[in-house]
């Protein structure tokens, strides 16, 4: 559940620490004094786009936090991204006036991907206008598989159904440019003899240039090698003769001056360097000799590798990988104009379709019938006697969203044929509708904290009531925080702030704050009678209060 909110310079609200408790929290205040900016501050907690809109007149930077207890469900998210699922969890967002946004959690730099993932998990928000996007058959099929726990269904069916048109795409492809596929694997294929048999393999082409050029120069290296090995170890006047006379020359004085032992070292160690020198030289001696056979064999080789580059126009180095890719190319190419393959995955992909299609469909059909039944009894309630909320399902042309459109149906008065929403519902009718729809689907929502903010829009008397006492009894197995302009509602809540805005020459400011026992009869006072409060509306404030 959330625990506190810490708001800084956003939007009118200078600086605000609000703290929360379990139960039915409700939100007061005259319009226009930042209601819904409380709301508007958690959303940009919990990850929603902003802009330099929301800072504070003046201001360098809003900063928000959130503190919220973790639940149980999100222990295996919080160690996925190695946070600790026993700490409360801190919800940072900070904006400057630069339109640079950072997020954390728990002090660590999130993305607000992470926050949105982690919202899901803590916070259910049903706006004001939420009434309004009833209207919307999307909307509507969204509502009711949010209800039913079909969204992880309704994903797969959406992601089978790209499957399958991808599918579908392929095969007409292959269908319509036949010859043209026939032609391009024909190019692939002489392209890829050509490299088939040249086989130049990776590595190889450096191979070959060392090899060709030490043949090449085999008898310069045979004359240099040799020439240097008389210079190290000739008879007479040879590198290592002089330094083995120099060494010989100085170890006898290293007992008469150890200054000279520095100098000694360094002649005996180009000694034994001019000696394994001399070795090596040996050794690569024995081994090069003049194969004009080979020589003749790699300048064959080169020539027919040079050929094929200049025929494909790159550098011989990169003729193993042109391969590679021609060979991709050419299989690809045989996969697409493999029609029996292609009518094959087709076939696999629309049945695949077809069973998670008719799996939705068939779990949208129970919800339906729960749900409508639930939602009529609602509106019993809620001034709406007799009234009759249907949801009807019908078969519809395969799609993304599946094979049943889904259309919510209204009968406002006993007797009457259940109909859309948009012909038939009143305004009125069409909040009390989308609060019973939001109160029940709420019900059934495993998330600890449901936001309300001013879905009681379009109700009053008896029905606001009846609205205050059934968020009253969501209180019970929720935390639930509302904003509301009904004094009836508002006299139902276990916490009560006041949103006020005060107002200078130099800004506009929102207040919040927290209401006891006087506060909230004088605040329920205003609600009912307005800006002047007279005995008879503090009557009444404080029997509602006591209901």
């Amino acid at each position: 559940m959330l625990r506190t909110l810490h708001i800084r310079d956003f939007v009118i609200v200078d600086q605000a620490d609000i703290h929360f408790e379990a139960g039915f929290t409700v939100f007061s205040g005259e319009t226009g004094a930042g209601k819904s900016i409380l709301i508007d501050a958690l959303s940009l907690a919990l990850g929603a786009r902003a802009d330099t809109t929301v800072l504070r007149e003046g201001a360098q930077k809003a900063d928000i936090t959130a503190v919220f207890d973790a639940p149980d469900a999100l222990r295996p998210w919080l160690l996925e991204q190695q946070l600790d699922p026993d700490d409360a969890l801190v919800l940072r967002r900070v904006i400057d006036n630069q339109s640079r946004s950072r997020a954390f959690i728990n002090g660590l730099p999130v993305t607000l991907g992470q926050l949105r993932d982690l919202a899901e998990h803590l916070v259910d928000i049903h706006g004001q206008h939420a009434h309004q996007s009833l209207l919307k058959p999307a909307n509507q099929r969204a509502l009711l598989d949010a209800h039913g726990g079909h969204l992880p269904l309704a994903a797969q069916v959406q992601q089978a159904w790209q499957a399958w048109q991808t599918a579908q795409k392929a095969l007409a492809a292959a269908s319509q440019n036949e010859a043209a596929l026939q032609e391009e694997r024909e190019r692939l294929e002489w392209q890829l003899a050509d490299l088939d048999t040249l086989d130049l393999r990776p590595g190889e082409w450096d191979a070959i240039t060392n090899d060709h050029s030490r043949l090449a120069h085999a008898q310069a290296l045979l004359d240099g090698a040799t020439q240097a090995l008389a210079a190290l170890d000739d008879e007479q006047n040879s590198a290592q003769s002089a330094l083995g006379v120099a060494a010989h020359s100085l170890q006898p004085l290293l007992r008469h001056d150890n200054r000279l032992q520095s100098i000694y070292d360094a002649i005996e160690s180009a000694r034994i360097a001019a000696s394994e020198a001399v070795s090596d030289l040996n050794s690569y001696l024995d081994k090069v000799e003049l194969d004009p056979a080979r020589l003749a064999a790699a300048e064959e080789r080169l020539g027919v590798i040079f050929d094929t580059a200049r025929k494909f126009k790159i550098d011989p180095p990169e003729l193993p990988a042109l391969q590679l890719s021609l060979r991709q190319q050419l299989e690809a190419s045989q996969a697409a104009a493999n029609m029996p393959l292609l009518i094959e995955q087709n076939r696999a992909a629309a049945a695949h379709y077809d069973e998670l299609a008719a799996q939705l469909a068939k779990a949208r059909a129970a919800t339906s019938k729960r749900l409508a039944k639930n939602v009529t009894q609602a509106l019993q309630t809620l001034a709406m006697l007799g009234g009759r909320f249907q949801i009807e399902l019908t078969a519809c042309p395969p799609g993304p969203h599946g094979t049943s459109a889904v259309e919510f149906l209204v009968a406002g008065h006993a007797g009457t044929t259940p109909k859309p929403l948009a012909k038939v519902a009143s305004g009125g009718e069409l909040a009390r509708i989308s609060l019973a729809l939001s109160v029940i689907a709420s019900q059934a929502a495993r998330v600890p904290t449901l936001i309300f903010d001013e879905v009681d829009t379009g109700v009053g008397g008896a029905v606001a009531e009846v609205v205050g006492r059934l968020l009253r009894e969501l209180g019970q197995r929720h935390q639930v925080l509302c904003v509301t302009h009904l004094p009836q509602v508002a006299a139902r809540g276990t916490q009560h702030y006041e949103v006020s805005k005060s107002t200078s020459q130099a800004s506009t400011l929102s207040m919040i704050r927290m209401l006891d026992d006087k506060g909230r009869e004088n605040e329920v006072a205003r609600m009912l009678g307005g800006l002047k409060i007279t005995d008879t509306t503090r009557k009444h404030a404080r029997e509602m209060l006591a209901g």
